[in-house]
């Protein structure tokens, strides 16, 4: 662990005492879920009869769904007046749910308090950046901060898992609903003032590490120090959102902690979390969680399935474990400027996307059209009269497939031997500072996942702080914040034998996101033996050359230069490029068996990808399936374990597409083709294929993870 996600932790432990919150270690339980592969749906039976139940039930049964996710909006329902909990009827619920051999996933309903409780107590609503108070009649319109929202939230948690905790149909408890939205009321900005107190100490460690001499900024007291998100010290805007992080893991631990109370060890909990969501560090927010969960949603557009592919791969990353799609849509969602239908196929094409890069379900939003409320147009599985849509059908399709294939990807994950280190610190800071218009971390980030992702077809994505053991290359695209521990365990992964590749503006901050007194990469420039001279913005592309061939940079590009013997340069700029001009882009030093190596530019998506088929040739990554072009939209995805190869063969083109099989294959599960070593296999429009290729892939090749 690193001293700063220690540090992290010990501060969870500030903010509790300060609400007067019960806190302690909280254990992750490893849940094992009902079904190996539950398919389901968002129900929300307090919005009509119970005389409709049955029908609703029946179609659910009907579309093979086996689990629904209920009552996460419903606190109204379940405490009309304060201290007055009505349970009877998701008693009824739960109960006819099982009748049609559907399990349930509780959700904690803190996400949209009723309006008797704003009403009573204003004191718990959120207050905006700008000073406006929020309002009753939406959703989270609560400070994370208040002391008393704490207490009734974790109430009406207890008296949910009390009643729960022990019900043979209930599989898990989902906490809250996509936690965000900070609040920047007046206690959030003392527990801020007490957070920053017990991390620094004293105020001129805080002036120090936040070199608050620059404009004046020094202060005499915390309660100095003011609350933003921008326009503020690099120091002040990453503490701040680390402050967020801590506040909101806090409250999920509130909830989590008095579940786990009273609740067996079977039901899992978890949270569902948003695409790319940069709120605060999913890594530290997931520890008392059992496994993660996302919702996944495609608003307005095409499909980018490398994007999505990348987001799955980033949320299994959380707990370095399998998770489940908690939300996705049947669709269309209803908030996007064009709120475009998927393709015919596409609902599928997803649904085993997701499975193929980790997910164990797959539930969608909504069952059934709500006859009013925000998210009246919203994409669902039945219309506002109660009978099935077009995506039913298609969902229907999927559910038998889920319900056919799930013993054979039942113990089941990704393996992977190539790694993206994600940082959220790095993130934000970039972000604080773009320096560039364009430098969107995250777009710079997708750059290098697409290229390894096709090349090498399967890719983890994990933190800094993540064993590296195993995976024969580890790139991190735009490191920029690093302390001296992570530079070390970096630096361990390289003298065991590891490849490290850095992307550029890596190295630059230190962990107060103030810059380090070396140049790029920091704390890695002894092992790299080599250093950033400078870096530029680029208001046009440039070009380069080497060993991988020519191609171009765009947004960003760093000069390099070798200051050891060992240290050779790859790639160079051409000479006609002004402060470029003829010098180096790419370092790369041999330590041992292993090597680090730095990469200066955001290179063309085409020139990139010829960099990675380098860099994992020399890694001695292969591809699961060779001969596959970069350019072939079919996405192949491997879950082994348990004696078990399990390949999911996806074309997420517009028209067919043909490739061949050079591995055996035991049984096609899903789909049809020929079996035999070199067969050729067609997949029509959006098609997927599931097939069993036998025994899992040499030990020797495998990484730590698969290995136990």
């Amino acid at each position: 662990m690193s001293p700063l996600i220690g540090n992290a932790r010990g501060n969870l432990a500030a903010i509790a005492l300060a609400l007067g919150v019960a806190t302690g270690p909280v254990a992750t339980l490893a849940a094992s879920p009902a079904v190996p592969l539950a398919m389901g749906t968002a129900w929300y039976p307090e919005q009509w009869p119970q005389s409709r139940w049955e029908q609703d039930l029946s179609l659910m049964e009907a579309a093979h769904l086996n689990v629904v996710r209920v009552a996460e909006f419903a606190w109204s329902t379940l405490e009309p007046r304060e201290g007055q909990f009505e349970f009877d009827w998701l008693d009824r619920a739960i109960a006819e749910a099982a009748r049609h051999h559907i399990r349930v996933v509780l959700g904690t309903p803190s996400a949209a308090p009723p309006a008797w409780l704003t009403t009573k107590y204003p004191d718990v609503l959120r207050v905006a950046e700008d000073g406006r108070t929020d309002e009753h009649g939406g959703r989270q319109q609560f400070s994370f901060t208040s002391p008393r929202y704490r207490q009734l939230a974790r109430k009406i948690a207890e008296q949910m898992a009390t009643r729960y905790g022990h019900n043979s149909n209930v599989i898990g408890w989902q906490i809250d609903n996509e936690v965000g939205p900070p609040s920047f009321d007046q206690e959030t900005r003392e527990q801020f003032h007490r957070w920053l107190q017990h991390k620094y100490g004293t105020v001129k460690a805080l002036n120090e590490h936040w070199a608050t001499a620059y404009w004046s900024q020094t202060y005499d007291d915390f309660g100095e120090v003011p609350m933003h998100t921008k326009n503020e010290n690099p120091g002040l805007l990453l503490d701040w959102k680390r402050f967020v992080t801590d506040t909101w893991t806090d409250y999920v631990d509130n909830q989590v902690q008095v579940i786990r109370q009273h609740s067996e060890p079977r039901q899992f909990i978890t949270t569902n979390t948003m695409l790319w969501n940069g709120g605060f560090d999913h890594y530290i927010l997931h520890h008392s969680l059992d496994m993660a969960a996302w919702d996944e949603y495609v608003p307005g557009g095409p499909y980018e399935w490398l994007d999505y592919a990348l987001q799955h791969d980033l949320v299994r990353g959380y707990k370095r474990a399998n998770f489940w799609v908690m939300e996705t849509q049947p669709a269309f969602v209803n908030w996007g400027p064009i709120n475009r239908s998927l393709d015919p196929g596409q609902v599928r094409e997803i649904a085993w996307q997701a499975v193929g890069h980790g997910a164990d379900a797959v539930l969608y939003w909504q069952w059934r059209s709500a006859l009013n409320g925000q998210e009246q147009y919203h994409g669902t599985l039945l219309g506002a009269d109660g009978t099935p849509v077009p995506a039913y059908g298609e969902v229907q399709k999927i559910g038998a497939e889920f319900a056919r294939v799930g013993t054979a990807l039942s113990g089941t994950t990704p393996h992977s031997r190539v790694a993206l280190l994600q940082s959220y610190a790095s993130r934000w800071a970039i972000d604080f500072q773009r320096h560039h218009k364009d430098f969107d971390p995250i777009a710079e980030f997708g750059a290098f996942y697409r290229p390894f992702e096709r090349e090498a077809q399967s890719v983890d994505v994990v933190s800094m702080d993540a064993p590296l053991q195993g995976y024969a290359l580890v790139v991190a695209p735009a490191l920029n914040v690093i302390s001296d521990a992570q530079a070390e365990h970096l630096a361990d992964y390289v003298r065991q034998g590891g490849h490290l590749v850095l992307g550029p503006r890596s190295g630059m901050k230190d962990p107060y996101n103030a810059l380090w007194t070396q140049r790029q990469p920091g704390p890695l420039v002894d092992l790299l033996g080599g250093r950033v001279e400078q870096f530029y913005a680029l208001d046009q592309p440039v070009t380069l050359s080497g060993q991988p061939g020519a191609g171009h940079a765009t947004i960003w590009a760093e000069t390099l230069e070798a200051v050891s013997p060992q240290t050779h340069g790859w790639l160079s700029y051409s000479s006609d490029q002004g402060w470029l001009s003829g010098k180096p882009a790419a370092l790369t030093r041999k330590v041992g068996k292993g090597s680090i190596t730095y990469l200066g530019a955001w290179l063309d998506a085409a020139f990139m990808q010829k960099v990675a088929t380098e860099l994992l040739k020399d890694a001695g990554v292969e591809p699961l399936l060779p001969g596959l072009s970069p350019d072939t939209p079919v996405e192949i995805c491997e879950r082994s374990g348990d004696g078990k190869r399990i390949w999911i063969l996806i074309n997420h083109a517009s028209q067919p597409q043909t490739l061949k099989l050079p591995a055996p294959v035991k049984s096609f599960i899903v789909g049809t083709g020929r079996d035999g070593a070199g067969s050729s296999l067609t997949l029509s429009a959006h098609d997927v294929v599931v097939v069993d290729v036998g025994m899992p892939q040499p030990l020797s090749s495998r990484t730590p993870q698969e290995k136990q």
